[in-house]
């Protein structure tokens, strides 16, 4: 018999040395094959699989096995309490991103237009919180993929963002405004040498989304030059960037002329996001 105990330890056995949340893994998938909550198995774990269930369930089981995110598996990874879609064409939203959010949320006034602009929004949840967050802000998103932008259309309309204006460009070179009080991005940041891209779900993910040259600073750097023609004075910086690339990212930052240069840390306590203030 399988009952969803006993499927449920024989696939975290499985998944043991392709992860370290084998048990949630597998209880995530088996939640996706029988459309029920992670409550539902608690509850009821002696409830038995239909026979087509765990067949489902075993072929979701292999995928994960082979390395597969469960993201890209389930199509959909939560994001500041809010669930998005999610694609092997956009990275997979983590958890140290929304450290951008906290830090943009203090500097958008509440009640009042502000013009914002996420540079390489792949699935939008950047652009996407903050319009749902502040509601009068004026919010453009940019991603040089075409599918990447599908991704983030779906989400805006699932969460009711619909005044986003979306456009296909390399940074900012084919977006109409001019300027905007607050530009953001979480820009590609991992050396194309970084061993990490031989591990765990960035093996998955699309490389030009992760990976620059110079180290992981090329992207960073033509967004930090770029932006000082299009933040108004008294504009907003904040760019995401490796734990490793503070001093680095702080030094550009104050070359080009940004006051107020400060790195806030990310949830790990690791150095994570990089703010300048422009005031020509």
């Amino acid at each position: 018999m399988h009952s969803i105990k006993s499927v449920l330890r024989e696939a975290a056995d499985i998944l043991m040395l392709t992860t370290d949340s084998a048990l949630l893994d597998a209880e995530i998938l088996l939640c996706m094959v029988i459309d029920k909550q992670r409550s539902y198995l608690r509850t009821w774990p002696d409830k038995q699989l239909q026979p087509e269930q765990l067949t489902v369930f075993r072929l979701l089981l292999e995928q994960r096995q082979k390395g597969t995110p469960i993201a890209y598996i389930t199509g959909n990874r939560e994001f500041w309490s809010r669930d998005f879609q999610v694609s092997p064409d956009v990275l997979i939203p983590r958890p140290d991103t929304e450290l951008l959010i906290e830090l943009s949320l203090e500097l958008i006034p509440a009640d009042k237009p502000f013009k914002i602009i996420d540079l390489g929004t792949g699935s939008g949840i950047i652009a996407i919180t903050l319009a749902a967050e502040r509601p009068q802000a004026q919010i453009s998103a940019t991603d040089i993929s075409v599918a990447a932008l599908r991704i983030a259309q779906l989400n805006a309309d699932k969460h009711h963002t619909h005044k986003i204006q979306f456009y296909q460009s390399n940074w900012f070179a084919t977006v109409p405004e001019t300027k905007f009080n607050l530009i953001i991005s979480n820009p590609p940041y991992i050396a194309e040498n970084d061993s990490h891209l031989h591990q765990g779900d960035v093996r998955f993910e699309p490389q030009t989304a992760l990976c620059a040259a110079e180290q992981g600073l090329s992207d960073i750097k033509i967004i930090a030059s770029l932006a000082r023609n299009h933040l108004e004075a008294d504009g907003h910086l904040l760019i995401e960037h490796g734990y490793d690339q503070q001093q680095q990212v702080q030094t550009l930052f104050k070359e080009l002329h940004y006051d107020k240069v400060q790195t806030y840390k990310d949830l790990s306590g690791q150095p994570r996001v990089t703010y300048g203030l422009w005031n020509p």
